[in-house]
């Protein structure tokens, strides 16, 4: 798939508030300082469009991008470390996990793990969660320029090792460095050919109440959209 287009739509944290459902969205989020705005940035290639930071847990919103005017591309909070309140993490939590059960026109959601560490236990058990409720999910090993291709073979197979345990198949796997772009088209590939088979739902049936629950809008505070100029995660 070649990219000719990827426009930042908007960020927010209300599932109700999010664009229309009428294209096929993909979801990306991963541990804090997974490296996920910076591989982001790579896949469509327009640096910048996902900021990225120093800070891990910097992007706190919902955002929507646009690509070539065809499929949403949405980045999400990484999970994890994040320098804020208890609170402030449960809120976040909270509305991710709103998000990816409700929103219906959701495709894919691409589950990135640093390929440089073995599996770690908060990885597992998110994956665990997104099987649990029959979310589709991939798996996208990031910085494999980080070490050698041994190295990082040895850790994606004691992931999917770690996986059998719960999974009777176990989802796709992608290798990729946000530096040298490898792995980049793989996963643009595969959208490309999920697009090909995706149904738009019925914008018109009823749906389950995905607002904010009563108390909400103390947890997150006031949103403003230009904040996530200046969120992102380590490139």
């Amino acid at each position: 798939m070649q990219i000719k287009k990827a426009e930042f739509i908007c960020s927010n944290t209300r599932v109700d508030k999010l664009p229309e459902g009428k294209l096929p969205e993909y979801a990306f989020i991963g541990r804090s300082n997974v490296g996920k705005s910076s591989l982001i940035n790579a896949m469509v290639g327009k640096k910048g469009l996902a900021k990225t930071s120093q800070k891990p847990g910097k992007t706190q919103l919902i955002n929507h991008f646009i690509i070539n005017d065809d499929w949403f591309l949405v980045d999400l909070p990484g999970y994890g470390f994040a320098k804020t309140s208890k609170s402030n993490r449960e809120a976040w939590e909270k509305f991710i996990r709103r998000y990816l059960t409700h929103r219906d026109n959701l495709q894919c959601i691409f589950v990135l793990i640093d390929s440089r560490h073995e599996p770690q236990k908060i990885d597992l058990e998110f994956c665990y969660w997104l099987g649990e409720r029959g979310l589709p999910f991939m798996l996208v090993f990031t910085k494999a320029d980080k070490q050698s291709n041994v190295k990082s073979d040895v850790n994606m197979s004691k992931f999917r090792k770690a996986l059998a345990e719960w999974f009777e198949e176990i989802p796709k796997c992608f290798l990729t460095s946000a530096e040298v772009k490898s792995g980049c088209d793989a996963i643009l590939e595969t959208i490309g050919d999920i697009n090909t088979r995706f149904v738009m739902p019925d914008l018109t049936a009823p749906s389950d109440e995905v607002g904010y629950e009563e108390g909400d809008e103390d947890k997150y505070g006031d949103v403003d959209p230009d904040r996530y100029r200046h969120a992102g995660e380590e490139e």
